[in-house]
């Protein structure tokens, strides 16, 4: 019997590899790739075709807590987080990218990001 974690984590990562089968990120349609863990959340924009990351944000670098620093609830910052990193993904051309939520519920934090990334323009 393996204890409640690992089973946790190992449900997430089968859901992760159901949904990799059926989204995957183009040259003209990135995928959006969210990675929550219990303190901090990163997303990543991901040209499968190349294999290259063309955006990449973490709730953890030092410009990004700066702006974060007003924001007391989570939930606030990870809808800033989703702005800034459609900001970032609009300086680099892209618009339009199809969404991985990476076997997490869109629930709370990766649905405040992907609000946040929408209201700032990209379309998923």
């Amino acid at each position: 019997m393996g204890s409640a974690k690992s089973e946790r984590s190992e449900g997430r990562f089968n859901r992760h590899r159901r949904i990799r089968q059926r989204v995957v990120g183009t040259a003209g349609r990135p995928r959006l790739s969210v990675h929550r863990s219990l303190k901090q959340l990163y997303a990543q924009i991901i040209d499968d075709e190349q294999a290259r990351t063309l955006v990449s944000i973490s709730s953890l670098e030092k410009t990004v807590r700066q702006e974060l620093e007003g924001e007391k609830t989570g939930l606030k910052r990870s809808r800033l987080l989703g702005k800034i990193l459609a900001k970032r993904a609009k300086e680099r051309g892209v618009s339009r990218v199809a969404f991985d939520r990476g076997g997490y519920l869109y629930h709370g934090h990766v649905k405040e990001l992907a609000d946040g990334a929408r209201e700032s323009g990209l379309e998923f």
